[in-house]
């Protein structure tokens, strides 16, 4: 089992990895729109919260030496799911197929008042 690490992601806020490597899959962390560079939420609503969210996972994955085409599962979760369409919008720009399996549920909060927050599954 290894730890994976990158200043191009938002760094853990308490006592998780911001991805695991085992077994040949990366499993990363919940993404939620912080831009690393500042460390703030990124301005906007849903849309440009979707894409930090991605952004941040794309970037843990590059470090731990794969990328979005290797994903195999996601899971994405909204503080509304009347955000859904909008979301699944900039969602699709990530991801050709076969696309990765994905749950997306509506939960009461999410981190910080995130309106999204996107978990990945790849393969290495």
């Amino acid at each position: 089992m290894k730890a994976i690490q990158t200043n191009n992601a938002p760094a853990a806020i308490g006592p998780y990895s911001q991805a695991i490597e085992v077994n040949g899959f990366i499993f990363a962390s919940g993404q939620i729109p912080i831009d690393p560079a500042t460390g703030e939420f990124v301005k906007g609503g849903i849309k440009e919260q979707t894409r930090q969210s991605l952004l941040n996972a794309k970037s843990i994955l590059i470090a731990a030496g794969t990328d979005l085409n290797r994903v195999v599962k996601t899971t994405v979760f909204l503080s509304d799911m009347a955000n859904f369409t909008a979301m699944n919008e900039v969602y699709s720009t990530f991801f050709e197929q076969p696309f990765p399996a994905r749950s997306a549920v509506a939960v009461k909060d999410l981190p910080k008042g995130a309106l999204v927050e996107v978990e990945v599954l790849a393969a290495k």
